[in-house]
């Protein structure tokens, strides 16, 4: 007797109150992983600090036979490989990309998925092709309307069998910045970050940028497949359509400063003066201001930013504190130029996404250290 596809497909649900982390959840963080904070410290993150997420299973793809097809509403379909892709004029574009579900874990009630806290994020230097380069080789149709990109990850999902999938409009696709990318800083992609080729779409949370990109098809009709009409939507109540989630709303995060207790994370620095730093972005306009507090909240100041030239990347903040003696828990929040202010309180939804609340970093601070008397004894 065959299993049905639903008999195997775990709907999402909320936990229950007082419900701690499931072993499916658990199972889901030992696949995929976070970017240590303290990694936050560099301009680009190295491959292997890079957070990571995987729908399915990391497919496993010969670079030499591997080949993709751009198709539909186009007036020459093309088919290319590596090498031909690599002989294309390229660029190497700075992007910070963010998961949408970074903070669902800090979301009461929580949804029961990948449960990030807020280092669900990297920055990296992407080379590749742009999109619209190999579209106009194409050549669109002029009834082209949107386009669907299709990895070679293959999984189920709340009873869809599917490979994984995502549309953009034709408008969202053209972009200067939109990339067939074939390096990560400088080297080849690895297998987890979606070897040999992915899409990178600068300012859009990680779900838009396909990994193990296969094929590239025009559409005449706006794009409605699972990972977009279903998956990646804000709703408030089961059964609603919901908001699309598309580019990365406004955060600040802190290095972690001092040095941590083992298992709790909290931070421990000497009293006196501790120059804190961090990085923000935003996917809607550049950050043009960061706010910090040392007293959860009930203050803020001004952080000082530094010029960030590259668009799409993240830009760093420091902002001097004389810590004094005690427990203390120190917030950062970012403004973009578009207006968009990061919250205080976290903005609930069904499927725990797009959470930007700023997150304290809870620091308790020691007496200044004793020096040892000068001299003999």
């Amino acid at each position: 007797m065959t299993t049905p596809v639903d008999d195997i497909s775990a709907p999402g649900r909320l936990a229950d109150p007082d419900e701690g982390i499931t072993l499916d959840e658990l199972l889901l963080a030992s696949r995929n992983h976070a970017m240590p904070m303290e990694a936050l410290r560099d301009d680009v993150t190295p491959a292997g600090l890079h957070y990571v997420l995987v729908h399915y299973d990391i497919p496993s793809v010969d670079a030499a036979t591997w080949q993709l097809a751009v198709t539909g509403e186009v007036e020459r379909p093309l088919t290319v490989d590596l090498e031909r892709l690599r002989s294309m004029p390229s660029r190497t574009v700075r992007v910070t990309m963010e998961c949408a579900g970074n903070g669902r874990a800090a979301l009461s009630p929580r949804a029961i998925s990948q449960p990030w806290l807020n280092g669900a994020v990297g920055t990296a230097d992407w080379t590749g092709i742009p999109l619209r380069a190999l579209l106009d080789e194409a050549g669109l149709r002029t009834q082209a309307h949107s386009v669907a990109f299709a990895g070679l990850d293959h999984g189920i999902e709340r009873g869809v069998e599917q490979d994984y999938e995502r549309g953009l409009t034709l408008d969202e696709a053209v972009g200067d910045d939109v990339l067939v990318a074939f390096e990560m800083n400088g080297a080849p992609l690895p297998p987890q970050h979606g070897h040999p080729v992915r899409l990178v779409v600068p300012g859009w949370y990680g779900m838009a940028h396909v990994k193990w990109l296969t094929s590239v098809t025009v559409l005449d009709h706006p794009y409605e497949g699972f990972q977009n009409a279903v998956a990646y939507r804000l709703r408030q109540e089961r059964g609603e359509r919901g908001e699309a989630i598309t580019r990365i709303n406004p955060r600040a995060l802190l290095v972690p400063p001092g040095f941590p207790d083992f298992q709790t994370r909290a931070r421990v620095v000497r009293a006196g003066s501790v120059d804190l730093q961090g990085r923000a972005w935003s996917g809607w306009a550049p950050v043009e201001r960061v706010e910090v507090s040392t007293d959860d909240g009930a203050t803020w100041s001004d952080a000082e930013l530094d010029r960030g030239a590259d668009r799409w990347a993240w830009r760093r903040f420091t902002f001097g504190w004389e810590a004094r003696p005690g427990r203390h828990l120190l917030r950062a929040r970012a403004t973009d130029a578009s207006g968009r202010v990061q919250p205080t309180e976290p903005q609930w939804n069904l499927g725990g996404f797009t959470n930007n609340a700023d997150q304290a970093v809870v620091v308790h601070v020691l007496e200044p250290a004793v020096s040892p008397p000068e001299g003999p004894p």
